[in-house]
């Protein structure tokens, strides 16, 4: 089943030229410190996807470095909305086609936000479709493949 997901955002990569790393570890990196801890690299340069709901149940993904979170109240604010509320595991495998905690930032229909702090790195690791494998690429292919807007929405 973990194949299948791995398998899914390579494809998507491929067929919408992302230049990135597809990795796959022996270890889990379904946490930030996981993750990091399996990669050798510091923790902000993994990248979160948070995935919220809107009143109209439309996905709505921030982006943010490993050690900071999501300000769904400047979400709100920013785009005019109700307050987003995070999504359950369920609503997140069922909208965007892939497992929490293997999370890809890109790769399924949503609307992304990412913050800006994480365009200052040269290269970042995301989720990479599973709980063991991760996706290392620069911001700007990132934004490229997700089509996200900028915007502060870390606390």
């Amino acid at each position: 089943m973990i194949e299948q997901y791995e398998e899914r955002l390579k494809e998507f990569m491929r067929d919408n030229r992302i230049e990135g790393e597809h990795l796959v570890f022996q270890q889990s990196c379904h946490s930030v410190t996981e993750a990091a801890l399996a990669a050798g690299i510091d923790p902000d340069d993994v990248v979160k996807s948070i995935c919220m709901l809107d009143s109209a149940n439309r996905l709505i993904v921030g982006i943010v470095r490993g050690s900071d979170r999501v300000s769904s109240s400047r979400i709100a604010k920013a785009l005019g909305i109700e307050r987003p509320r995070t999504a359950e595991p369920e609503e997140i495998l069922e909208r965007t086609g892939y497992p929490c905690g293997g999370l890809p930032a890109f790769g399924y229909a949503g609307r992304f936000l990412i913050d800006p702090t994480v365009m200052g790195k040269s290269e970042v690791f995301a989720g990479g479709g599973s709980d063991s494998s991760l996706v290392r690429i620069s911001p700007s292919e990132l934004q490229k493949a997700n089509q996200g807007g900028l915007l502060r929405i870390r606390k």
